[in-house]
């Protein structure tokens, strides 16, 4: 275990992914999440009826907090070009006869185009357009039924009142919402780079350093290296783990009702089959370069088929079998529950059970995955003293 330590701390690549990617990444994600809201989205406005009414729902709309009016266009090709040139997310159409149908007591309609490529813009353009023609409706039947009391308002514009109270996810905020399983995708992606780097290197010196010592068996130096990168690996990602999903929540302000306890026991399979599938993919890395372009490749659709941004009863059974063979998929389902929804060891059973047994297949896995790399280091030492040898005579 020491020699595997002193081995990563000797190799800058390595480093780079134990190190400094767990412990940089949750800042830098934490850090453009942590605002969770879309603030001041410009909207262009195209304001044909030009009354007093239609000013007030411009008005209305621009103080909100989450849109801001930055231009008054004269129609929409103007407008149109505005949102093609980046410079607004939305365009908010007042039509002709928008004063008049409410003074006719008639319907009247505000017709609001949002930019769907950028989805918390949109969510802040349709509600804040919504919230400010309830408002104002509300005020025209106050108007209307011409009450003598206050209650007699509330009752006339609002005859069943409702509380809305978010569940879990109190800010109803985009970082809470995806921050968790980003931060346990990390710790795999990171696990994935260094072993795989580190498999590299020793592919290039054909293993030499897992050929057992004099009179030692095959079986007990493939133990013994299995044991060594497995503490080694787990020593340094528990303290990552530890960093990366209870102290950066708690730095930014996150929802987090985990209990250190349930960590402990819930983590501990992770790392231990994230560990063991980094050693048996790291069989598929040839070249130290080559691991960059798979992981990387891999992360979006981990954290898709994960079921945290899609839900998981809608992803097809084909891609949910895929999913399973991933460790992150069962990390990032039971530590959303358990640091959102304050869900404790017991009612994030299945996927505990799911990672011990993928800690049971992979381990097994990962014995012939090393004991073959053993076998390569002593071919590959008789054929260098038989050469020797030849080379002598």
């Amino acid at each position: 275990m020491i020699k595997e330590l002193k081995m990563i701390l000797k190799d800058q690549g390595v480093m780079l992914f134990f190190l400094i990617l767990p412990l940089a990444y949750p800042i830098l994600y934490s850090w453009i999440y942590n605002n969770e809201f879309a603030r001041e989205v410009p909207v262009a406005v195209i304001d044909y009826s030009h009354t007093a009414r239609s000013r007030e729902f411009i008005h209305k709309v621009d103080a909100s907090p989450d849109v801001r009016v930055a231009y008054y266009c004269q129609d929409m090709a103007e407008a149109k070009e505005k949102i093609g040139e980046g410079e607004a997310f939305g365009i908010i159409n007042i039509p002709h006869d928008f004063d008049k149908k409410i003074g006719r007591m008639e319907q009247a309609h505000v017709s609001v185009y949002c930019d769907m490529s950028y989805m918390l813009n949109y969510k802040a353009i349709l509600m804040t357009a919504n919230n400010v023609s309830l408002d104002m409706g509300a005020e025209i039947q106050k108007y209307r039924y011409n009450n003598k009391t206050q209650r007699e308002d509330e009752v006339s514009t609002a005859p069943l009142l409702y509380e809305e109270v978010s569940i879990f996810n109190t800010t109803g905020g985009y970082g809470n919402f995806i921050l968790p399983g980003v931060l346990v995708l990390i710790i795999q992606q990171a696990l994935l780079l260094g072993v795989g780097m580190i498999t590299g290197t020793e592919r290039e010196t054909r293993f030499t350093r897992y050929i057992p010592h004099e009179g030692g068996s095959i079986l007990m130096r493939t133990l013994q290296i299995l044991g060594s990168k497995t503490l080694a690996y787990m020593s340094i990602f528990f303290v990552m783990t530890g960093w990366t999903t209870l102290i950066v929540p708690d730095l930014f302000g996150f929802v987090s009702l985990i209990h250190l306890s349930d960590w402990l026991l819930f983590f501990l399979p992770y790392l231990m089959a994230c560990t063991f599938f980094a050693i048996i993919f790291s069989g598929l890395i040839h070249y130290r370069e080559s691991v960059m372009l798979v992981v990387v490749f891999m992360s979006v659709p981990l954290l898709f088929l994960s079921g945290l941004s899609w839900p998981q009863s809608a992803i097809p059974g084909a891609w949910q079998g895929l999913a399973s063979l991933f460790p992150s998929t069962y990390g990032i389902r039971g530590f959303l529950r358990m640091s959102s929804m304050g869900a404790v060891l017991g009612d994030v059973k299945s996927e505990c059970i799911s990672l011990w047994i993928q800690v049971v297949v992979y381990g097994i896995a990962a014995i012939f995955v090393v004991r073959r790399r053993v076998k390569i280091g002593i071919r590959h030492k008789d054929l260098f003293i038989k050469t020797d040898e030849d080379d002598n005579r």
